[in-house]
């Protein structure tokens, strides 16, 4: 009977599991995102926070213990030196599981696990409606201040505005013409 036993047995016997979920967390805290099945996710987050958590300690004796689980010195490094210290303020909820469908072979539903960088926040539809209107507001004046100059440099405008009219015209020329002009000018260079 399985009463009280709590965690995933993901299908290995216990070293076999130890060991997958230690190279996991190493993996994790070197390229701080990964993607494994949801079962395996849910498991790494729990090592994963408890490593982090030992790395906001900063202690000797927490770096030893991280040693036992991470297998990489330079990723512990990482972990006490770079990624500890973000979550400086944060108490637990350092890593994102997010869900991203099926695997095509076995349809195993899998997930990708983050470091959380920063809160996300949703957009409502006011904060969308305002920044449309803030947009609006300043694409005028970004506009006016280039018109100020170029009135001052009136011929360098109408020459710009000729090249822009070359370019036009060149677009509207049709596509199979411009393949058969290319495909052309190879075939005389290579007779010369």
């Amino acid at each position: 009977m399985r009463h009280r036993k709590t965690g995933r047995r993901l299908g290995r016997n216990s070293s076999h599991r130890k060991a997958m979920l230690r190279n996991m967390v190493t993996s994790l805290f070197e390229h701080e995102k990964i993607t494994t099945t949801d079962a395996r996710a849910k498991e790494l987050r729990k090592l994963a926070e408890k490593m982090i958590t030992l790395g906001k300690k900063g202690t000797l004796h927490a770096r030893r213990q991280a040693l036992e689980v991470i297998r990489d010195k330079k990723v512990v490094a990482k972990l006490f030196e770079r990624i500890a210290p973000r979550y400086q303020e944060r108490n637990g909820g350092y890593t994102r599981i997010i869900k991203v469908g099926y695997r095509s072979g076995d349809n195993a539903a899998m997930s990708i696990i983050e470091l959380v960088e920063e809160e996300l926040k949703p957009k409502s539809k006011k904060a969308k409606k305002t920044a449309k209107k803030d947009e609006a507001k300043t694409a005028p004046v970004v506009e006016e201040a280039p018109a100020e100059e170029a009135a001052g440099e009136a011929p360098a405008a109408e020459a710009a505005e000729e090249t822009s009219a070359e370019d036009a015209a060149a677009e509207d020329v049709p596509a199979e013409e411009a393949a058969e002009d290319t495909s052309a000018e190879p075939a005389e260079e290579k007779k010369d």
